[in-house]
């Protein structure tokens, strides 16, 4: 019993007691490797996005890969600031249709003071979870613009007092109805072609519908797409267009510190009191397809791609210039592709610089070029809508590329006709006319020396050594020629010697 005791009292307890250290150290152990796995998850900062530009497939594109890469990396939150003219409403609606889609909240912020949200930037701030404004900032005007051309015109209401009224009057009955219960518009708002309406209805109800989903001031959203209305930052606070009015960045983080907002997956309270953001501004990809995608650049683009390729075919040389037409006119219809185009405009662009080439091979004296230009100016003004924000052409840049092409062509007729006038100088043509001087007569043939080249000729009449010619005609390799009369007496002198002997 004594030796049971001692061995309880000494390795077993000393065992049991080194046990119990392991199984507590592995439990620590196990508990900051949990720590340190859970630390870059609660850590991860605010990402922030910078679009400064109009919205476009560009910027577009930038937001939509901020929104997955702040879904991959666990960010809390991701910060749009927003400064722009507005843009176009294919980019627009892939851009909301991805944040509504987004599982990570979206807090839109106009920014910096001085900036604004006008047009496409308003249906982004409404698609928002959190709308932010900072001082002296506005948003609104985002009635729809057409592209191309316009519709056949409608006719506004014949009556103008029956629109700012709230009844009609009944032509069977002379019966009042009752008003509806949407605002009637004036007839200065309403659209002036069945087009336009369409466009603007639709542009309505997609904003309306933003807002109710928002709880947004919806009747405002309705006015700022029928009237173009605007507000700036206090006033658009003020009637609950936006959430927030925000200083800078952390004055806004620690104001929408513990809002709830609702995202893909369902409600998140938003924890972003001090936390760290994390700037991601656009990465050379994305500015290269931002100065690509512009229609002036896309229209210059073309222009020399279309002068490169006529200039290659037209005079072959190293292929410097077949090269790079055909780099600028493919990166031309990549931008094209990108850009809501007017096809009538596009083929009459294509038709204007297959006239200038043509004018440039086959030249007509400027006629060709003439209509080659007309129809170059007039497609540039139809390709693109001007008055799409920051997606038109600008006149003075169509007239600038039309004169040069006008200078062009004119540059080249002048040469061509200059050209023309002049005496021919050298091949088939030129040889009519020219003297020569017999060199060998025998055996029924005669050779003779014509601009330096020994020829066989032949004549009605005899032909004599030394004597001089002039050429009739060209027949195959050989000339036809007579005696030149006014040339008798140069012939007939024989060469006079040199102090050595020798002919000169």
């Amino acid at each position: 019993m004594a030796s049971v005791l001692s061995f309880l009292s000494g390795p077993l307890a000393r065992a049991l007691r080194r046990s119990r250290r392991a199984i507590h150290g592995a439990a620590a152990l196990a508990v900051a490797l949990q720590l340190f796995l859970m630390a870059p998850a609660a850590a991860a900062p605010v990402m922030v996005l910078k679009v400064q530009d109009a919205i476009g497939p560009a910027s577009a594109d930038y937001i939509i890969q901020g929104l997955r890469k702040a879904r991959d990396s666990g960010a809390p939150l991701l910060v749009i600031e927003l400064d722009t003219p507005g843009g176009l409403d294919s980019s627009m609606r892939q851009i909301i249709r991805e944040m509504l889609a987004s599982p990570v909240p979206v807090a839109m912020y106009v920014h910096p003071e001085g900036a604004r949200a006008a047009s496409a930037g308003t249906y982004l701030l409404y698609a928002a979870h959190i709308a932010a404004m900072a001082p002296a900032t506005t948003l609104g005007a985002a009635t729809p613009v057409a592209i191309g051309l316009p519709g056949v015109g409608g006719k506004p209401p014949a009556n103008e007092g029956d629109a700012g009224k709230g009844k009609q009057s009944d032509k069977d009955g002379g019966k009042d109805v009752k008003p509806d219960a949407r605002p009637v518009l004036t007839p200065a708002l309403v659209p002036a072609d069945p087009m336009s309406a369409k466009q603007v209805n639709d542009a309505a109800a997609f904003i309306r519908g933003l807002a109710q989903l928002r709880g947004r001031n919806a009747e405002w959203a309705e006015r700022a797409v029928r009237e173009a209305a605007s507000l700036t930052a206090s006033e658009a606070l003020r009637d609950q267009v936006v959430d927030v009015v925000a200083k800078d960045l952390p004055d806004l983080l620690r104001q929408i510190d513990g809002r709830t907002v609702r995202v893909q997956t369902g409600d998140v309270k938003l924890s972003t009191r001090g936390l760290a953001y994390e700037a991601r501004p656009p990465d050379w990809r994305h500015q290269l397809l931002s100065v690509v995608a512009n229609p002036s650049l896309a229209l210059i683009l073309m222009m020399i791609g279309m002068y490169g390729l006529i200039l290659e075919f037209s005079t072959p040389g190293f292929g410097l210039a077949g090269v790079a037409g055909a780099i600028c006119l493919l990166l031309a219809m990549f931008a094209l592709q990108l850009l809501p185009v007017n096809y009538a405009g596009l083929a009459l662009i294509l038709l204007g610089m297959a006239l200038l080439g043509a004018e440039l091979v086959m030249p007509s004296l400027g006629l060709i070029g003439i209509g080659g230009v007309i129809a170059f100016i007039a497609g540039a003004i139809l390709l693109f809508d001007s008055d799409a924000p920051g997606f038109g052409v600008p006149l003075p840049l169509v007239l600038a590329l039309a004169a040069t092409s006008a200078a062009v062509i004119l540059l080249g007729g002048g040469m061509a006709l200059k050209a023309r006038r002049r005496p021919v100088v050298s091949g088939r043509e030129e040889l009519p006319g020219a003297l020569g001087e017999v060199l060998e007569v025998a055996d029924g043939e005669a050779w003779a020396q014509v601009r330096g080249e020994r020829w066989r000729v032949t004549s009605r009449q005899p032909l004599l050594t030394g004597q001089r010619i002039r050429v009739l005609s060209l027949h195959g390799l050989t000339l036809e020629v007579q005696a030149d009369t006014a040339h008798r007496d140069i012939g007939s002198e024989k060469p006079k010697p040199t102090s050595q002997g020798v002919p000169s």
